[in-house]
């Protein structure tokens, strides 16, 4: 004899609204990621055709560092067909990225919105400025800095033996991972200034911090450092170290004021922790005592 299936059982109805309201608001989630990127690629898309109008001036200034700071004799090279095409394309794809920065750091701070009180939603300005300004920081120190910096190193092993000739695709590979690294570093104000107007850090809390932070510093400068030298390091470290204390001055201007009244209400609050917490010590005292008493009363009556 065939034994039925169970019917499954169906949700109330009372609660198939609320299924298909959280169904329709991750689609509507969805579907705003989707014109994000849309519209951020157009963005980009554009600024790589303004970076091509002007691609032989911004080669140029890109590889302007290391030519300078190569030997004497010594010269970029590429040994296959397409390499300096590729240069060309991935420094107008980076320049357009650069230039669509804002309109991208604004498309990212709508995805962002909707989960924000009401009052926080007002930082948008604040957030595309200091994002841009972190972008644009970072890629300067980069490429003014850390990149011409890397090579002179490079460049010191050359001998009558040894010519230094990089080729312009591992040359062009080294300044991406500088300039991506340092635009990160430089996100740091940004990233404190929102944390402090959340109430999640504190100038003071920073500041406290400050000695771990110049170690980190160190540590993130010796690792991105080729050479052993301390004077090196430092120049990588220093504006880590800087950006840390610039983040401190952001937290203290913008982190939540307390009122007078409500630190004589702390204050007050912690006074009565401080007698409720006197009174347990009292009692547990005055149980020991009992308890001794009553151990001393056993002895007698043995």
């Amino acid at each position: 004899m065939a034994v039925p299936f169970a019917a499954p059982e169906l949700p109330p109805h009372d609660q198939e609204p609320d299924a298909r309201e959280r169904l329709f608001s991750i689609l509507e989630r969805l579907e705003a990621v989707r014109q994000g990127l849309i519209r951020s690629a157009i963005a980009i898309l554009v600024g790589i055709f303004l970076a091509f109008a002007f691609i032989d001036r911004i080669v140029a200034f890109v590889l302007a560092p290391a030519v300078k700071m190569l030997p004497p004799g010594s010269h970029l090279i590429y040994t296959e067909p397409g390499e300096a095409f590729g240069l060309y394309f991935n420094i107008s794809l980076i320049a357009g990225v650069v230039f669509a920065s804002p309109y991208i750091m604004f498309q990212l701070w709508r995805l962002i919105a909707p989960v924000l009180y009401k009052e926080q939603k007002r930082f948008v300005v604040p957030f595309v400025a200091l994002t841009t300004a972190g972008i644009v920081a970072g890629a300067a120190f980069a490429h003014y800095v850390m990149f011409p910096a890397m090579l002179a190193f490079f460049g010191t092993f050359t001998s009558p033996e040894l010519q230094f000739m990089p080729k312009i695709r591992d040359t062009f590979g080294l300044y991406v991972k500088m300039l991506m690294g340092m635009t990160l570093v430089f996100q740091i104000p940004t990233i404190i200034f929102f944390l402090a107007k959340m109430g999640m850090v504190t100038a003071g809390f920073l500041w406290k911090q400050f000695r771990y932070a110049i170690l980190i510093a160190f540590i993130v400068g010796a690792v991105l450092t080729p050479s052993a030298d301390p004077w090196n390091q430092t120049i990588f470290a220093a504006p880590m170290v800087a950006l840390y204390i610039i983040s401190i001055g952001i937290a203290w201007v913008v982190q939540p004021r307390r009122s007078k009244d409500a630190d004589e209400e702390t204050l007050v609050d912690d006074d009565e922790e401080d007698e409720i917490q006197a009174r347990r010590a009292r009692e547990r005292e005055r149980e020991r005592e009992r308890e001794r008493e009553f151990d001393r009363s056993d002895d007698y009556g043995d």
